[in-house]
């Protein structure tokens, strides 16, 4: 029998030792005691303000900075909107002037209320109260209940009229319930998932359980990380990027798991002792799994070049729960199997000296045909591709309205309504100008010429700086709202020595959809060079990184294509956020290339032993099913951030799915695999491996002869 080889083969051996299965066992108990109280308090670091997502250096964060000398950074508007078919009564006004003092009572309420206002019409059709929330500094997760406790006091009587609680306030209470639970719907949603795929693929009511078992470990432990990162390190967290850990760290760990449990279930029918067959499965499909695991979180940091702070914020949060993930399967997961024995793999015991069935499997078959015609199979599935990448012209990932963001329609969305119809509809979201006091009227005069500004508030003056507000006759969110604070900047900043500088939601949407813009362009290609650079040392090659990038790169090409049909026709969407390429980049691009790391590795050891040709067709037999399986696994895990009533992780969860599903059925089964059977051995260009002609056919098992003494393997 093969030794494990020294170096890295004695550390292969640890985990799943005799003894040191069990120091591992302790170690991750202590941890789990230590940082799994910690995960429950992670949804209380978050902030979900779009005002804190932003960068630094955007004009409307230093309006922000500036502003808190004239209100509260933690004030948030309310806007209470009344209407009633036919017009209000004055009793109604007279009670909605009641409710507006009794807001003024609220603990919550530093300000005097704004209002009431009624709309033009005469009678009046609406009327609205704007309500100056302080939330405090952790007070996102209370707006629910104070909207709620100021449409209590606005529905009290009202006697057939309609009321609406929008404006900021509104927006973010509905926000802020759309994101509670999170955590549970996604847990369950993803556990679900996990067990029912674990279930028809290792067909087992028990060996499921142990890579469940590791990953809420790292699920766990990883929350507990960042909730630490976000309470002492500044580090920013907010619902979107606690869901994607969740899903994450469920689907790429259970990704890992599927690859080592493989790998050792086919050492254990080659060794009788189960810790020596661990040995083998770590030392031989280790390094794989480093790698993948590896190229994903240095992708993810990628994320730190970027701008918006909740980009930005996302690639340490993804990369921890990665790398967590990662060593929980190569800790605990190994001294689990180890300590249970092969009883685990119950029905379907891989038993000493039997025949790996897996080589005359599906993707066996897949190969042979393949291999029958490679340069077809690769330029029909190449053609397939991009014609589907052409649809991404008709992708409209120009940011979401308020409306947009919800794939229902919430009480906020319906008061917005209500507002644009009878009132401006920037009405309580207005332009917030500051200016040098000694310029304060010159930048007033310059603020109400701009076209779509109906109305700018006198200056108020503290120091040497003045303040203004502008109402603006669209909402801020929409192009025309949008449009307006451009020409509003444009104008005040060509006043001399003004120092004039245009803030507000208006000012927070554009600011970001200009980083957004910025992230793009810039972490994409640095993603890009990473995964090449970690490709090229991990495969001794420059020509199969750059085969295995470009293969990616037209899957997401033709993941966009088929998501913006599917956004357009088939769910109804009207838009994407504008950060939604970015996002599909860096998910598809750094888990795709995971697929094919586990390939195209055990492709090479196989190349070393058959050459090329043989090595490409038993690196995809032994290795199709396990990737096929974490690749059901991984777009199943990020399918249910479509659970959520928010677009934006429903398009993001839809558009992973079907990517990570293109890759590990199309790209890696039949694009790799034809491309690098028509290069050939020329694939490992600049590598000595080229040199390495076809030896013939492999057997069909490696496996030895069962042994006397132990003609099915230890338990």
């Amino acid at each position: 029998m093969d030794a494990v080889p020294s170096g890295a083969g004695r550390a292969a051996r640890l985990p799943g030792g005799r003894r040191f299965k069990w120091v591992v066992l302790v170690l991750w108990l202590g941890a789990l005691v230590v940082l799994g109280p910690l995960a429950g308090k992670l949804s209380s670091v978050q902030d979900n303000q779009a005002s804190s997502w932003l960068p630094a250096s955007a004009e409307s964060t230093e309006v922000l900075r500036i502003t808190q000398g004239f209100r509260s950074s933690n004030e948030l508007p309310a806007i209470v909107v009344y209407d009633r078919p036919g017009g209000l009564r004055p009793a109604d006004l007279a009670r909605i002037t009641e409710d507006a003092r009794r807001f003024n009572t609220l603990d919550t309420v530093d300000r005097r209320v704004v209002g009431p206002i009624p709309s033009a019409e005469r009678p009046p059709q609406a009327a609205q109260v704007v309500v100056p929330l302080n939330i405090g500094e952790d007070g996102w997760n209370q707006l629910p209940g104070l909207t709620d406790q100021i449409r209590g006091i606005a529905e009290n009587g009202a006697n057939g009229v309609s009321v609406h609680v929008t404006g900021p306030a509104g927006v973010g209470a509905d926000s802020a319930e759309a994101f509670s639970g999170i955590d549970s719907t996604l847990l369950y949603a993803a556990v679900s998932v996990v067990v029912v795929i674990l279930l028809l693929t290792y067909r087992s009511p028990s060996l499921w359980v142990l890579p469940v078992l590791a990953s809420g470990s790292a699920l766990a432990a990883a929350q507990g990380v960042v909730y630490l990162l976000a309470r002492y390190a500044n580090l920013t967290v907010n619902g979107q990027s606690a869901g994607i850990l969740l899903v994450l760290v469920f689907g790429a760990g259970t990704d890992y798991a599927l690859l080592l449990v493989a790998r050792y279930r086919e050492e254990l029918r080659r060794h009788s002792d189960r810790h020596e067959a661990m040995a083998f499965a770590l030392h031989r499909a280790g390094p794989a799994i480093w790698a993948s695991g590896g190229t994903v979180a240095i992708g993810m940091l990628c994320l730190l070049f970027a701008d918006l702070n909740s980009t930005a914020g996302l690639g340490p949060v993804a990369a921890i729960g990665i790398g967590i993930a990662l060593l929980a399967m190569i800790t605990l997961l190994p001294a689990l199997l180890t300590i249970t024995g092969r009883w685990v793999f119950w029905p379907v015991r891989p038993v000493f000296g039997s025949a790996d069935p897996v080589e005359r499997g599906l993707w066996a078959r897949v190969g042979t045909k393949v291999g029958r015609a490679p340069r077809l199979a690769w330029a029909v599935t190449a053609v397939v591709l991009g014609v589907l990448a052409l649809n991404t012209l008709t992708l409209k990932a120009d940011g979401l309205t308020n409306a947009q963001s919800f794939t229902h329609t919430p009480d906020s969305v319906v008061g917005e309504r209500v507002l644009a119809e009878h009132f401006p509809a920037g009405a309580g979201q207005p332009i917030q100008v500051v200016a040098n006091a000694g310029q304060a009227q010159q930048v007033r005069t310059v603020f109400e010429g701009v076209p779509g500004v109906s109305a700018v508030s006198r200056p108020v003056v503290r120091g040497d700086i003045a303040y203004l507000e502008g109402t603006e006759d669209a909402a801020p969110d929409s192009e025309q709202g949008q449009a307006t604070l451009v020409r509003v900047r444009d104008a005040i900043h060509a006043v001399p020595d003004a120092d004039a500088l245009a803030g507000g939601q208006a000012a927070i949407l554009h600011d970001t959809a200009v980083a957004n813009t910025h992230d793009r362009d810039l972490v994409i290609p640095l993603v890009l060079v990473v995964v090449f650079c970690i490709l090229a040392v991990l495969l001794r090659s420059l020509l199969a990184p750059l085969m295995l990038i470009a293969t990616v790169v037209l899957s997401f090409l033709a993941t966009l294509g088929i998501s913006a049909f599917f956004f357009n026709h088939v769910f109804g969407y009207d838009a994407a956020d504008a950060s939604f390429p970015l996002f599909v980049f860096v998910f598809l691009v750094a888990l795709g290339i995971d697929y094919n790391i586990f390939l195209m590795t055990r492709v090479r050891e196989e190349a070393q032993r058959w050459g090329t040709r043989r090595g490409m067709l038993t690196g995809l037999a032994t290795t199709g099913g396990v990737i096929t399986s974490a690749g059901l696994v991984l777009a199943g895990t990020f399918a249910v951030l479509g659970t959520l009533p928010l677009t934006f992780l429903a398009e993001l969860g839809f558009a992973v799915a079907v990517g990570v599903l293109i890759d590990t059925i199309i790209v890696r089964g039949v694009l790799v695999t034809a491309l690098t059977l028509d290069i050939g051995r020329w694939i490992w260009w600049p590598d000595k491996l080229m040199d390495k002609r076809d030896t013939g056919t492999r057997p069909e098992s490696r496996a030895p002869a069962p042994s006397a003494q132990s003609p099915q393997g230890e338990p």
